[in-house]
């Protein structure tokens, strides 16, 4: 009889702390400091902290059930467990509904970055995005080993740039950038954190890694830990500087960090931006790809979607059939796309109302799952501040609820259908 073959367990707390900056670590650190300093002036600072603390309580929540249950359904999983099979399952698919949406738009952004530095045509720029999208497919395909180690040297790059550009614009600060610290009153430095809010989102990434991870229980709590301080850190320093320098003033955020460099090094300043904006893009596809082919192996595995899915690789053991399956779904969207010029500020948003939608289920569950009274504190309050931003995204929650309506009425079908089971 052929060995079963499993899932490979090789993540460190390192690649694991790589691989979850990747996922919440975006171009927005290139951008949102400077859009958030026009909106609420010198007092933006503390929107990009009071979020920083603000999401600590879903990332402990996380870290608490992604090292309890290592599974690599991740939050369906949880949801699952704390709600219901039903539950769970439409978790899973409202994630993977998000997928077709959000990677190509990351993709396009990046590629958008080199683009305006090499005044590429749009359908250079498409394809530019494709081939970001193929790396990371074909990485993930090779093993979560690889792809970790990938990260790991992808994430010190974009490091040391940030550092560089910080340092670099140290000399520049003035303390009267800080004055007025209010200059438009506090409802800005409210409304400054409700647009920061998605780049906070991508912690639950970790949790499709799960079942990876050589010692979940202690690797898992390590790795959120260590990106929490990193992430803050980077979004925090960024801002800071982008006050102190006062280049909020006079350049458009898309050049602020053009600028930044600028002030000591130059005309080199836009090609070194403009390839950190793309490797910063990278970040998030590779972590995302690799936790949604997992979503959709524990998917197939949990009977929800086709067996042919839930296929291992026998040489890498990663869930290659979905890998595969994204290929083509990615390059119908970015042929449409480049074809129909499509705006990509919907195409954000869709699948940012999706995941808003995952958290604040899957809080709840957290919460009826977990004993200890803290943790369901934390659960709460983290579904709690999910829900409301989630009502923030306009007429984009009825994405979600569609596909949940839709999913519902499958399921009451199958049920009262003759030969049909779940």
């Amino acid at each position: 009889m052929a060995q079963q073959i499993e899932l490979k367990k090789s993540i460190t707390w390192i690649q694991g702390s790589a691989l979850t900056i990747g996922a919440v670590l975006g171009a927005g650190i290139l951008v949102l400091p400077a859009v958030t300093a026009s909106m609420a002036g010198p007092a933006s600072i503390l929107s990009w902290l009071f979020m920083g603390l603000l999401s600590l309580p879903m990332v402990i929540v996380i870290g608490i059930m992604s090292s309890r249950f290592p599974d690599s359904g991740g939050m369906a999983t949880y949801v699952r467990q704390g709600i219901g099979n039903t539950a769970g399952y439409i978790t899973g698919i409202l994630m993977l509904t998000a997928m077709p949406f959000g990677m190509p738009v990351t993709a396009l952004i990046g590629a958008n970055y080199l683009g305006s530095v090499f005044n590429w045509s749009p359908a250079g720029i498409h394809v530019a995005a494709a081939g970001l999208l193929l790396i990371a497919i074909t990485l993930n395909y090779r093993g979560i080993e690889l792809s970790g180690r990938t990260q790991i040297g992808v994430i010190t790059v974009i490091l040391f740039i940030l550092t560089f550009a910080v340092w670099s614009a140290i000399p520049q600060m003035q303390a009267t950038a800080f004055t007025p610290f209010l200059p438009h009153g506090w409802i800005p430095v409210g409304q400054a954190m409700a647009l920061i809010f998605f780049a906070f989102i991508g912690w639950e990434m970790i949790g499709n890694l799960a079942e990876e991870f050589k010692n979940p229980l202690r690797d898992l709590p390590l790795s959120l830990g260590v990106s929490v301080l990193v992430v803050n850190g980077l979004y925090f320093s960024v801002a800071f500087i982008t006050v102190g320098t006062n280049i909020y003033h006079s350049d458009n955020p898309l050049t602020a960090m053009v600028t930044l460099v600028a002030y000591r090094w130059g005309n080199m300043a836009g090609s070194l931006i403009a390839f950190l904006g793309f490797i910063a893009c990278y970040c998030p596809i590779h972590t995302f790809i690799a936790g949604f082919s997992r979503l959709v192996y524990a998917q197939a595995r949990d009977g929800n979607l086709p067996a042919y899915f839930g296929k291992l690789h026998p040489r890498f053991q990663t869930p290659y059939t979905a890998l595969l399956l994204f290929a083509p779904i990615y390059t119908i969207i970015l042929l449409f796309s480049c074809g129909l010029s499509w705006d990509l500020k919907p195409l954000i948003t869709i699948p940012c109302a999706n995941f808003l939608a995952v958290y604040t289920v899957g809080m709840i569950a957290s919460a009826r799952i977990v004993s200890e009274r803290w943790a369901k504190c934390l659960a709460w309050l983290s579904a709690l501040l999910s829900g409301i931003v989630f009502l923030f995204s306009g007429w984009f929650v009825l994405f979600p609820l569609t596909v949940t309506l839709i999913l519902l009425y499958q399921q009451h079908r199958r049920k009262h259908t003759p030969g049909k089971c779940l």
